[in-house]
Parts: C-alpha cells; structure tokens; sequence
C-alpha cells in the first residue's frame, strides 16, 4: 500500500501544527507556557510536570496505599517473571552455534524462546497492571486488495513501524510478535538482560563510536530489515522511527532509517487511556515514573494495527518521502497531532523544567 499525498489535505483542520521553537526557553518561563511550547512531551495527568505536582488527599493517601502493598507485590512478580524468562534463553542458547556473538537459535529452541517469551511479556504486562489489551485490526479497503493474493509477490515486512509513548510500548510488541530491536552495545552485557537482548537478536551500536569500519545505526538496520526480508526465520525489526517517547498525543518526525531497505513494513499504534497516571514516558525521569506506574491498579492500553504499507517504486527511491507518507496515515488512523519537535527539543524542554542550562553539545540532532 502507498500513500499518494500529492493532493490529499492532511488528516484533519488541526492535525498539522506549524513549526514550533526548538530554542531554550528564557530562564524562569512559566512551567505553562513550558508545556505549551513543547506540547508533545507535557505531562497533563494528575501528578502534573515531572509527576511532582500537589496530590489531592484522597489521590495521595491512594499512592500510600499502592506503595505499601501493592508495589512490593508487583516488584515481586516482575523479577520472578524476568528470572524465569531468563533461565528459559540460557537453556536453549547451550550448545547453541553463535554468529558474531548472537546465538543462532532454530528449531525447539527457537519455538521455546518465542512461545515463553511472548508469553511472559504479557505476564510482565499483567503484572504493570495492563490486565486488558484492546487490540483492533484496521484494515483500509485500498490495502485489503493488495493484501490479498500479492503479500507473497510483495514480501514480508521487515520491520514494525510504531509510535513511540512508553518503555511498555517494547513488552506489548514483545508479546505480540517478538520482534528485535536496536540497543546499545552494552547492554549486551548486562546481568540478566544481556541473555534475553541476544535471544531477542537485538542489533547493539556503539552510537558514539566514530570508527571508518562502523556501519552505522541506519547501516545495521537496513542490513538486517533485509536479512528479515530473504529469512522467515529472523525476527521483524521493531522501530520507533520518532526516536523518543512523547505524551501520545502527538506525533514526530520520523527517521529514514526504518525505511531505507525499501521492505515493507507493518504499522502499529499504541494509546494509553489513562484517568489519574498517564503511562506516557515524556518528561519525568525513570525511577519516578516506574514507581507511579505500578502503584496504579490498573493501566489500560489501545492498540491499532494497520494493513502492512507496500511502498510505491517513488517511495523506494525516496526514503524521505517513504517515512513522510507512513508517518501521515499513522496520525491520521490514529488521530494525532502532527509535530516537527524532535529528541534535542525535548532535553531543552527537560533542562528548562529543571532550571538548567543545556550544553550546546547536548542539542545537536541524533542522526
């Protein structure tokens, strides 16, 4: 399926906004005219900028609650649940061959890895409290005939494409459809984790590496969205073409780097309805915001599936214009708000909340 927007108006009277300044805001802006400048990434829940706003009586005596008891019980569940994930991949990786240091899984210990890991993905998500998953299929009626008899002529997708809201966002996908994902080249070491991420074939980058014989982010994706492609056996890719989270509402820019391989691939988009806690991970540090997420007793979660997007021979020559076009059905399927704000906006937003002046080599652009 290919988006012609040659003449399409865009997804609604107030769906694209224009540019907004991406310049440090002046010392000792009020923290609404903050959020109102870099609208994708403000809080608006209960616990208010940076999840420290005043809590009503009734909401704060809640929290104490939740803290006394449930939260132990959940910290409990989750590191059960991560060891007995984790105990799965070390033995099915025994005496498994590895390539580059990726065990090469197939067969049983394939099946096993997949079936536990999308398994208890959806117990780790029980256990932050997501007890129901609305899921819908959307399917458009220009991709249902190309869907049908061509997918095997068109390819498989080789990647996932979804908006990008919370750390959850990776357990749902998880659970779903196990896919791999980009990480850094460290945490293919850490206790635990590390395990899991090579099960996972994550693809580690050294992001600050600026060697000759370094392939790059983009590189090592492209390479691998088209091994997924040739090999029914390797995982999808799951990207996050924005880059960073926001408050869900909203939608960036999107990196060409999911889309240089010219596959196909599958749009996904996620929501958090939320009535005290939003779920989004935008503005407040990660400590904080795992603790109030799993004092809420319950989260809830909306999932939206597209049709997988077949790019056009136009967009496979022209990445840019690829990631423009799946990018705008996404808001427009999803009703959000269309926004040029990207990862540097939000640490100067992040610095100016904290009272902080931002280094000018931590506002460059991430390629």
């Amino acid at each position: 399926m290919a988006l012609d927007t040659a003449g399409a108006p865009p997804p609604g009277p107030d769906a694209v906004r224009p540019p907004l300044p991406s310049d440090a805001a002046p010392p000792g802006e009020p923290a609404d005219e903050l959020d109102a400048r870099y609208a994708p990434y403000a809080r608006r829940d209960a616990y208010g900028v940076m999840g420290r706003g005043p809590l009503a009586p009734a909401e704060a005596a809640r929290l104490a609650l939740a803290a006394a008891v449930l939260l132990p019980l959940r910290l409990v569940a989750g590191t059960l649940v991560l060891l007995l994930y984790y105990l799965v991949c070390r033995v099915c990786t025994l005496f498994a061959a590895a390539d580059g240091g990726r065990p090469r899984l197939a067969g049983w210990r394939r099946r096993a890895v997949l079936r536990a890991g999308c398994a208890l993905s959806r117990a780790m998500l029980f256990v932050f409290g997501f007890y129901w998953i609305r899921e819908t299929d959307k399917r458009l009626p220009s991709a249902e005939d190309v869907n049908q008899g061509r997918s095997e002529e068109l390819g498989r997708p080789g990647a996932i494409v979804s908006n990008h809201v919370s750390y959850v966002d990776i357990l749902y996908h998880m659970s779903a459809s196990f896919p791999s994902f980009v990480a850094k080249e460290s945490v293919s070491r850490l206790p635990l984790i590390g395990l899991i991420s090579n099960c996972l074939g994550c693809i580690f980058v050294q992001r600050e590496s600026k060697s000759s014989d370094s392939k790059g982010v983009s590189g090592a994706v492209t390479e691998r969205v088209r091994e997924v492609c040739q090999d029914k056996n390797t995982p999808m890719m799951l990207l996050f073409p924005e880059g960073t989270t926001t408050n869900g509402d909203y939608l960036l820019p999107f990196k060409t780097g999911a889309f240089l391989a010219s596959a196909p691939v599958q749009p996904v988009i996620l929501r958090y309805p939320y009535r005290r806690f939003s779920p989004a991970w935008d503005s407040m540090d990660g400590a904080r915001h795992v603790f109030l997420l799993l004092c809420q007793f319950v989260n809830y979660m909306e999932v939206v599936r597209l049709p997988v997007y077949y790019p056009s021979e136009q967009e496979k020559e022209d990445p840019k214009l690829y990631a423009n076009n799946v990018r705008k059905l996404i808001a427009m399927e999803g009703n959000l708000i269309l926004s040029n704000l990207d990862l540097a906006d939000k640490r100067v937003y992040h610095a100016a909340l904290n009272g902080s002046s931002l280094p000018d080599d931590r506002r460059q652009k991430d390629d």
